[in-house]
């Protein structure tokens, strides 16, 4: 480089107020808005974890918006998970590397490959799955290595679960500067987005090319984070992996979720919100061991939800920006419709009926099982479009129509492998690992041999096949994850899946047949072959 080059570089990175430090490699400190941040070069790629980027909800900030985060001096090292959201033990299958488990669980970790901060790369922030009840920003699935070697700054991001993140009660709400309650671990995430959008320019990354993406509860959430005008004006584009709060059930009302809290706290002996908060985070966590999953709904509580999920985005005031989303072909088991009965026709006809009551002979038609040999694949669509795949269908269709921008729908249909032979008699969760726990959620038993099931996509989308070493991962399962994830690389860079070496994928076209992206080892774009099924259901919602 000659002296006048040297002298250009130098003078941008000193008026541009740069601070961050370079090093050979790669940018090893950063100045946040909070204070300096030390990460870790990992072949290239800065990591920085357990970055926090709200206060410790603890105390009095126990049930209540996220508060702001306390400066520090000097250099605050970034090399460890921070704490996990508290949760049960749901699924016993789910690998945390966190620092433990706390009420202290507002921490964010970036991979970013940036050499220097003006590069403006794309940003990607990922809300991880678990019901709302479980999960962590430390799984190994979700780690943004890979996507930073495609030239992305991935970011996980830590929210509060369960009774901590969306409990609901009238004094919370006469308390509120909103009037509102509840929530809260989707305030966390529209906190955690304000963060990055103030901050990212620092790691290298484009304050105005945020994408946000999760998986289950993390794609209700990206549907959440679409319509609430906290957050709507800070993503440049969305991506849902199977789940959307536009589902066969409302979302609850306000009044609904305090109704829950109010409940919940009689139930334990705990009247008043000054003896729930006063309770230690282990004992609280303990007392909702019991309770069935849904006791602290998200609510359409005024402030985060003006109005009702569905009617956002049917008004068109959600986010516009370009949404891919899809889901997988064996979200659920069979069993779900059937329970312990045999797949026959006979009990397949029984159990919808029992379902359905008067529609019941529509549900017949378009999930139809003409023999007994077809009820096992029929009851499973079925189960699987009323878990999830259909308030996907539904996000999708209704942005197509309302959001004024692209939207680009797949299907994720490669089986996951057998276990490794060292995995013995272990048997598989729905986390993509294994559990002894017996009461941890299980994997469909059947998943190897007739679909992909829930949460089976994420290791391939992000390029994580690698980190889970309980499947035998075959060349194919790396072919499909290496077109995965250039779709979702290319998606967060331009706001369009398509580019050189994967194949065509056309969005979705109102009046027009939709085309899916069908995901597996011959991966192409195939015409909409069961919209009667979400047709049927939808118009069950309006009922």
């Amino acid at each position: 480089m000659n002296k006048i080059a040297t002298f250009l570089l130098s003078s941008l990175l000193i008026n541009s107020g740069v601070f961050a430090q370079l090093s050979k490699d790669n940018l090893t400190v950063v100045k946040t808005v909070n204070g300096k941040l030390e990460g870790t070069n990992e072949s290239g790629v800065m990591v920085f974890r357990g970055v926090p980027f709200a206060a410790p909800p603890v105390g009095n900030f126990r049930w209540r918006e996220p508060q702001p985060l306390k400066n520090w001096t000097g250099i605050r090292t970034s090399d460890k998970f921070g704490a996990q959201a508290m949760q049960l033990n749901v699924f016993g299958d789910m690998n945390f590397r966190s620092n433990g488990m706390s009420e202290d669980c507002l921490y964010l970790n970036i991979w970013t490959p940036a050499k220097i901060s003006i590069e403006r790369l794309p940003v990607l922030v990922y809300f991880y799955g678990g019901g709302f009840i479980a999960g962590d920003g430390s799984e190994p699935r979700y780690d943004g290595e890979g996507m930073a070697r495609h030239g992305v700054i991935a970011i996980t991001v830590n929210y509060r679960l369960g009774v901590f993140g969306f409990f609901s009660y009238p004094e919370l709400t006469k308390e509120s500067p909103h009037h509102a309650s509840g929530n809260y671990g989707l305030l966390d995430q529209a906190a955690a987005l304000k963060w990055v959008q103030q901050n990212i320019a620092a790691f290298g990354g484009d304050p105005k090319k945020i994408t946000i993406a999760g998986e289950s509860a993390g794609s209700f959430s990206v549907s959440a984070q679409m319509a609430s005008p906290l957050s709507k004006n800070i993503i440049a584009g969305a991506i849902g992996e199977s789940g959307s709060l536009l589902n066969l059930t409302p979302t609850a009302s306000l009044q609904q979720a305090e109704k829950s809290g109010t409940d919940f706290g009689e139930k334990i002996g705990k009247k008043s919100l000054a003896a729930l908060r006063a309770m230690p985070a282990g004992e609280l966590l303990k007392a909702t061991a019991n309770l069935v999953h849904g006791s602290f709904p998200v609510n359409v509580d005024g402030y985060f939800f003006p109005k009702s999920p569905l009617k956002i985005f049917e008004a068109g005031q959600q986010a516009s920006v370009p949404l891919l989303v899809g889901w997988n072909s064996q979200e659920m088991d069979y069993k779900a419709i059937l329970g312990s009965n045999a797949p026959t026709v006979e009990n397949y006809t029984k159990s919808v009926q029992k379902l359905y009551g008067d529609n019941a002979e529509e549900a017949l038609k378009v999930y139809h099982a003409a023999t007994d040999e077809d009820v096992i694949a029929t009851a499973t669509n079925l189960a699987s479009d009323r878990f999830i795949a259909f308030s996907t269908w539904k996000w999708s269709d209704v942005h197509s129509k309302t959001g004024g921008t692209p939207v680009y729908r797949y299907l994720f249909e490669r089986p996951r492998p057998g276990m490794r032979p060292e995995m013995g008699n272990a048997v598989a969760g729905l986390a993509g690992g294994t559990t002894k726990d017996n009461n941890a959620e299980k994997a469909p038993a059947t998943s190897a041999a007739t679909g992909a099931v829930h949460s089976a996509e994420i290791e391939y989308a992000l390029g994580n096949l690698p980190t889970n070493r309980v499947y035998d991962w075959q060349a194919e399962d790396y072919q499909v994850s290496a077109v995965m994830q250039l779709f979702f690389a290319n998606f967060i860079k331009t706001g369009n899946p398509n580019g050189a070496g994967v194949p065509l994928w056309p969005k979705l076209a109102i009046n027009k047949t939709a085309a899916v992206m069908h995901i597996n080892v011959d991966t192409k774009a195939k015409p909409e072959q069961h919209g009667d099924r979400y047709i049927f259901m939808d118009k069950l919602t309006k009922k």
